[in-house]
């Protein structure tokens, strides 16, 4: 029988891969509260967790549900016209970082969510798939448009090794 690790453990391990998904959805300051969000509703759900479960696909999806939250919530929020729109920033990001977050944010949603899980947080497309709603070639191919657009409008984004250019 298989026992799982201790929570602290699991948010130690998963963290900061949670937090690049985040990143790459919503804003800086949007997605420091889905991290917290996501792992609140984890810890509360965890006990109840299968000992083999894909933590890190499962703590995605949380992530991935957090977000959309956030995006609905900001959508039915007025916006003030009179303040200067919120300037991105991330501690110890250089202007590279800033670009390609900004390159990304761009995307259309289904990219910028099959990219931030694929190539971020590292899933394979079945669980990609699992995530978004749809099979596992949309997932790649949602994932591959994205990349194009990147190689063609962020000259800092390669292939992974092993994939095609």
């Amino acid at each position: 029988m298989t026992t799982k690790q201790p929570f602290e453990t699991v948010v130690a391990t998963h963290g900061a891969t949670v937090l690049r998904v985040c990143r790459a959805i919503l804003r800086p300051v949007d997605a420091d509260d889905a991290w917290s969000e996501t792992f609140l509703s984890a810890m509360r759900a965890y006990p109840d967790l299968a000992a083999d479960a894909n933590v890190q696909a499962w703590l995605v999806t949380i992530a991935h549900r957090k977000a959309i939250d956030v995006i609905r919530a900001a959508a039915r929020r007025a916006i003030p016209t009179a303040d200067p729109p919120e300037a991105a920033t991330a501690p110890a990001a250089d202007h590279r970082d800033l670009d390609l977050a900004e390159a990304v944010a761009r995307l259309p949603a289904r990219q910028k969510q099959a990219v931030a899980y694929h190539y971020l947080a590292g899933l394979p497309y079945t669980d990609v798939a699992a995530i978004l709603g749809g099979s596992t070639d949309a997932a790649r191919r949602a994932a591959a448009d994205g990349i194009a657009t990147l190689r063609r409008t962020y000259p800092g984004v390669t292939a992974r090794k092993g994939e095609p250019q």
